[in-house]
């Protein structure tokens, strides 16, 4: 039998357009196809509701008859459905409780036969099946329940209501998490378990199918999305650590057709098992609904609060529909949102198996469970950033092509990005990363967890005209913090010339020049950039990049470059060149002038470095194999000539280096006079004193 979480739970959108109500028996009778498994907590419920004189259990099918004296003597056992609809004992209402596979087929032997249909979820493994039953359903004029029961909760119009309200602002994105932790044991259980075809027919079993269901339906209603017309589209990031077929850890990626995004992180390979949870962002708080226990936690800067709902039983609500003509609170029709998910998954290709240096196993025998490493901030991380593992760099994801490599000597040693990929209010834009030194060491990151916004290494700005082509929220003057505001630009490369031979061919250098479009909100152009880019061997443990932009108006008006500095936050003055380090073990960072972040932050020197050990447990690092990889690495950042841009420097909160364009006071871009800047970076292996240092820039120059 399908195996479901143990909840109870509900949306109050209405189910889709229910036929009239037929004039029901008194007692409605009902069938129950499936008694093991799930199907025993539907004995145990309908033996509550059968006490209370609502219903009457008449039969059951099953071919592994249930115990002698489960049941009632009056109720008939029958192998299957087929023989309990031929022997027909007056049945109005038939539960599936049933394998996945066979949803479909019983549903639509039960809407033949003029029988109303409680199924459990997933409903139907493909779409092509669902629109079948949605069809025979329509044709028959009766009802059909899924067995979603996290929808019956009373904590879902009370979300809504806060929302709606305007309690936690603008809503920026909706997250499901799921933690759950599963033996070998549970994919032993049945012949189906972890599959997703069997004998040739659709399974589609997997962590957000089937185990995790609930999450991923909740997080749909609470999204506004129900019918099949309310997804826009579904990405998809399979994975599994068990020996299975179906998946076990993924991410998946729903925008809506109202323009919302939904990201889902679930894995059954956890350290322990936690709550699931569906949680809405706004730019004013968050509300999360952990929806096994129907707790509600409201989350602004006034504080927390807390309350927990009641649920209404999902068969009760179709007895009720049938007695009424009350709106089912899970009609097939409002679970099209969740069949198109399903069907992304069953159209996938199969889930990548996580390498087993990723994994660790606990416990022995059918008793063992695997955990991937560091899967609960991964998770975390993805649903901040709305990103996938693999658009994240986790080590054991499926390695993403760059838009292009960066070589010397045929040595990839950065990966160009376009940020097409990167959500809304990060601002997409693109940039480099993963940067590595010539031994292999990742020097950059990217989402990282503490600023989703933060990517590699690139140029950004707080404020351009009023737009934030920074990411995350915005400094003003007015609010004297930041706050989120609907201001968030898009960069986006609008022509392109690259130049690699020589640095394939081990010669000086390799170039990449851009034309760069920065569209506001709208999408209407306010900048235009010339960026170029160039990269050469310096040494055997030495290279050097190069980055020279050159920012003016998209119009015939002036426009304003400017930053949280220049619009009143003390020493906050980033934007412009952004470097964003990885952690960074034994971290230091001096110039000529001074060391340490509070006597660096805000110097006008002729370089700054920072060296240390990178690679200590970052996420990014990753060899070819997919393993990790680290060392020692010095990066030296020597502006052009004549630059008098403070240095940005951060060291204590997060790893990052820039130059700070506007630092307190905006810069204006004219138009026929653009705002220039430049700056060298030596990428070195190792770790560099000031001696070295001086002699590397007075040998090369800091520019070629």
């Amino acid at each position: 039998m399908t195996q479901h979480s143990a909840i109870t739970e509900s949306s109050t959108h209405p189910g889709g357009d229910n036929p009239p109500a037929a004039a029901p028996a008194a007692v409605p009778r009902i069938a129950l196809v499936g008694v093991h498994g799930f199907g025993e907590r539907h004995l145990a419920n309908l033996a509550r509701l059968e006490e209370a004189g609502g219903v009457e259990l008449v039969a059951v099918a099953d071919p592994n008859p249930p115990a002698q004296g489960q049941l009632a003597e009056s109720v008939a056992v029958f192998d299957d459905l087929a023989q309990l609809l031929a022997a027909d004992p007056g049945v109005d209402v038939v539960i599936l409780a049933t394998p996945i596979q066979t949803h479909a087929p019983l549903a639509l032997a039960a809407l033949s036969a003029g029988k109303d249909v409680y199924v459990e979820k997933p409903p139907v493994a493909s779409l092509a099946q669902f629109e079948e039953v949605l069809a025979a359903a329509e044709s028959a004029g009766r009802l059909v329940q899924v067995g979603f029961q996290s929808l019956g909760s009373r904590a879902l119009p009370a979300i809504r209501a806060v929302v709606e309200s305007g309690g936690i602002g603008d809503v920026l994105g909706l997250s499901a998490t799921g933690q759950w932790v599963r033996s070998k044991a549970y994919f032993k259980r049945s012949r189906w378990a972890g599959k997703r075809s069997l004998d040739g027919i659709d399974v589609v079993d997997g962590v957000a199918t089937n185990a995790l269901a609930h999450a991923v339906a909740t997080a749909l209603h609470v999204a506004g999305a129900h019918t099949l017309a309310d997804v826009k589209s579904v990405e998809t990031d399979l994975y599994r650590a068990h020996d299975t077929e179906s998946d076990d850890t993924s991410i998946l990626r729903v925008r809506t057709a109202a323009g919302t995004t939904l990201l889902c992180g679930l894995t059954l390979c956890a350290p322990e098992q936690q709550n699931p949870s569906v949680t809405v962002h706004g730019t004013l708080g968050e509300i999360t609904l952990f929806y096994t226990e129907d707790e509600v936690v409201i989350t602004t800067a006034d504080g927390e609060r807390r309350e927990t709902f009641g649920r209404t039983d999902l068969l009760e609500n179709l007895l009720d529909a049938r007695s009424t003509g009350a709106p089912l609170l899970c009609s097939l029709p409002d679970t099209g949102a969740f069949t198109t998910v399903l069907e992304a998954i069953r159209t996938a290709p199969a889930p990548q198996q996580i390498s087993p240096e990723h994994i660790t196993w606990e416990g022995e025998g059918d008793d063992a469970h695997p955990v991937v490493h560091g899967i609960g901030p991964s998770l975390e991380r993805a649903a901040k950033a709305q990103a996938t593992f693999a658009e994240l760099g986790v080590p054991w994801a499926r390695k993403l092509p760059p838009v292009r490599p960066l070589t010397i000597d045929g040595q990839e040693i950065a990966e160009y990005q376009d940020g097409s990929g990167i959500r809304a209010v990060s601002s997409p834009r693109p940039y480099l990363h993963p940067v590595r030194t010539l031994a292999g060491t990742v020097v950059t990151d990217h989402q990282p967890l503490d600023h989703v916004w933060h990517l590699g290494v690139g140029v950004a700005l707080q404020d351009v005209d009023g737009t934030n082509f920074w990411g995350g929220r915005t400094y003003t003057r007015e609010a004297g913090q930041y706050i989120w505001r609907p201001d968030h630009g898009r960069i986006t490369v609008t022509a392109t010339s690259i130049d690699e031979t020589a640095a394939v061919t081990g010669g000086p250098e390799g170039c990449l020049q851009e034309t760069l479009s920065w569209n506001g909100p709208d999408d209407a152009p306010v900048l235009v950039e010339e960026r170029t880019w160039t990269w050469s061997g310096v040494s055997s443990a030495t290279w050097r990049l190069s980055l020279d932009f050159a920012l003016s108006p998209a119009g015939d008006q002036p426009v304003s470059l400017g930053s949280p500095g220049s619009n009143g936050r003390h020493e906050g003055g980033y934007g412009g060149f952004f470097w964003r380090l990885p952690e960074c073990g034994g971290a230091t960072v001096w110039t000529p002038a001074g060391a340490g972040e509070s006597e660096v932050h805000g110097s006008v020197t002729p370089w700054l470095a920072w060296a240390g050990e990178f690679g200590a447990g970052t996420l990014e690092d990753r060899t070819s194999d997919g393993g990790t990889s680290g060392g020692s690495a010095t990066l030296v950042f020597v502006p052009a000539e004549g630059s008098t841009d403070p240095w940005f420097v951060r060291a204590d909160g997060y790893p990052g280096v820039g130059q700070s364009l506007a630092w307190d006071r905006p810069v204006i871009a004219e138009p026929g006079n653009p705002v220039q800047r430049g700056i060298t970076v030596f990428v070195a292996d190792g770790i560099l004193g000031t001696a070295d240092i001086e002699s590397l820039i007075n040998r090369r120059g800091n520019r070629s």
